[in-house]
This record gives structure tokens, C-alpha cells and sequence, in this order.
């Protein structure tokens, strides 16, 4: 008797850490094929921008496809990382505004508030630059006057915000954000241990996304 109730507990504890690490390989799974998704979508229209760039400005095309070599890099290093601190998120996002810059100009107006002290916070890459293209397409391109750019981080104890704001012209739809919202919402829900959180709305002409993360932080074991 004691040994079949050995046995069944023994099935059952295998069975657990077999449900546990199917699991954590689902989510795995889950996180890049989300993660590719944005990816070809990202390198392409960062292509194009290249070549209108290349074409339309000849004496600036040098040290902006130094940037885009910079993102690509970026990009690739980010491929296959779980997590990368939230400055390498910014650093990537800046190397696509300063694309953007060129071909939009003065139509393209970004300003920035970042919070130091939440710089290393660890999160899903890719995930504020999709954030900020769609800024860019859905702001700034349909219209004649621009838009502004706004992205803000802030730490708040273990909670990290992050909010990336557009004007919008009236009469634009804010439909075109679905996609890549959509996107960024399902990887913030494979957060762990905590999903991450997002809140978008569209008041008048300026559309607001807002992400909330329970960021895990690079471990101090060992330091002084």
C-alpha cells in the first residue's frame, strides 16, 4: 500500500513538473513568434526610410545608414534575449526618430522625459518601438502639419510607466494602431512574474498609450 502511494505521488509530481515545463516552453514559443512578427514589419519600413533617405538627401545618407546599422544591430542582439533593460529600448527608439527625422523634419517634433532610475528595468524587447512607429505613421505621416512626439518613462518603487503620446489631425481614424497594440499587449501578458498592463485612449487629437510593468530588475547578489 505504501508503495503504490509512493508510486502515484511520484506519477503525480512528474505529471506537475511535466505540465510546468510544457508550460514555460509554450510561453517561450509564444514570445517569439510574437516578437518575429513585429520584426520583419519593423526592418522593412525602416528599409524604405533608408532608401527615400539615400535618394532625397545624398549628403546626410552616410551618417544615417550609420544609424540604421546601429538599429539593425540592435535589432538582431534583441532576437533571441528573453529581456534587455529599458535604455536599450530607448537607445533603439531614438535610432528610429532620428530616421524618421530626416525624412519628415520639421513635421516630426519629439521631446523626451526620461527617468534614470528606471533605465535598467528589464522588459520583452522590440516592445517601445513599435509603440513609437506607430506614433510616427499614424501621427505624423497623414498629415500636413506633423505631429508631436512625446516618450516618457518613470519608476515608481518596482512599477515602471511608459508613455508614448501623438497628436493626431481631427479627422484621422485611430484603427491603424490595432495591430501592433494588439501585439504589444499579448507579449506584456507574458510577462513574468507579473504581466504587464496597457492602457490606450484617444482624447481630441492626441492618442496616449500608457504601459504599466512590474519590471523585474537586474540582480544586486554579489555587489557592494
Amino acid at each position: 500500500m505504501a508503495r503504490a502511494a509512493l508510486l502515484v505521488g511520484g506519477l503525480a509530481l512528474g505529471l506537475t513538473w511535466r505540465s510546468r515545463e510544457r508550460g514555460r516552453a509554450q510561453t517561450a514559443v509564444q514570445r517569439v513568434a510574437l516578437q518575429s512578427r513585429i520584426q520583419p514589419h519593423f526592418l522593412f519600413n525602416t528599409l524604405n526610410t533608408a532608401i527615400a533617405l539615400v535618394r532625397e538627401q545624398p549628403v546626410q545618407a552616410e551618417a544615417l545608414l550609420e544609424d540604421l546599422a546601429e538599429l539593425f544591430q540592435h535589432a538582431l542582439r534583441a532576437q533571441h534575449a528573453a529581456c534587455v533593460p529599458l535604455v536599450q529600448e530607448i537607445a533603439l527608439a531614438r535610432l528610429y526618430l532620428n530616421l524618421a527625422q530626416a525624412r519628415f523634419a520639421e513635421r516630426l517634433r519629439v521631446t523626451w522625459s526620461l527617468d534614470p532610475a528606471a533605465d535598467m528595468a528589464q522588459l520583452p524587447p522590440l516592445l517601445l518601438q513599435p509603440l513609437v512607429e506607430n506614433a510616427v505613421q499614424h501621427g505624423v505621416e497623414p498629415s500636413l502639419d506633423g505631429a508631436d512626439v512625446h516618450i516618457q518613462t518613470q519608476r515608481l518603487g518596482d512599477v515602471v510607466l511608459i508613455h508614448v503620446v501623438n497628436t493626431v489631425s481631427a479627422d484621422a481614424s485611430s484603427s491603424g494602431h490595432g495591430l501592433a497594440l494588439r501585439n504589444v499587449r499579448d507579449r506584456l501578458a507574458l510577462m513574468r512574474p507579473v504581466p504587464g498592463r496597457m492602457h490606450t485612449q484617444r482624447v481630441g487629437d492626441v492618442f496616449h498609450v500608457a504601459l504599466q510593468l512590474q519590471a523585474p530588475w537586474p540582480s544586486t547578489k554579489g555587489r557592494t
